[in-house]
């Protein structure tokens, strides 16, 4: 049997691309690396908007947490930018950073006992 006769096989690696919890957890660790790679948070919204509004309802409660966790955290990001002028940006940012890391880990945590996100429309934890 030739290399021809055979369906090209599915990489593995493919899994994380798809909606579904993989990917979801994938977007969370690409937010938490973001505070040392800074350019993955940008990886982790791109896969989360393309991905929302294709899995399960509980699944869609986490792509709306991480999606507003983002762009709330750069509007955060952004006024604490402002706030530089002033000093007050370093302990705002700070609040943002810490803000982004809890949301993130509560999401983590719940994605992982298979819960959707109570309220994931909210702005506070």
């Amino acid at each position: 049997m030739s290399n021809q006769d055979q369906a090209p096989q599915p990489r593995q690696t493919d899994r994380w691309l798809e909606p579904g919890k993989t990917n979801l957890v994938v977007i969370y660790i690409l937010y938490l690396a973001s505070f040392f790679i800074g350019i993955t948070g940008i990886v982790g919204i791109v896969l989360a908007h393309l991905n929302q509004g294709k899995s399960e309802p509980w699944l869609e409660s986490h792509y709306t947490w991480v999606i507003r966790t983002f762009w709330i955290g750069v509007a955060g990001a952004l006024v604490s930018a402002v706030l530089f002028v002033v000093l007050i940006g370093f302990l705002t940012i700070f609040l943002v950073a810490i803000w982004i890391i809890i949301r993130t880990v509560i999401g983590l945590q719940k994605l992982t006992r298979d819960e959707p996100i109570d309220n994931p429309q909210s702005w506070l934890l």
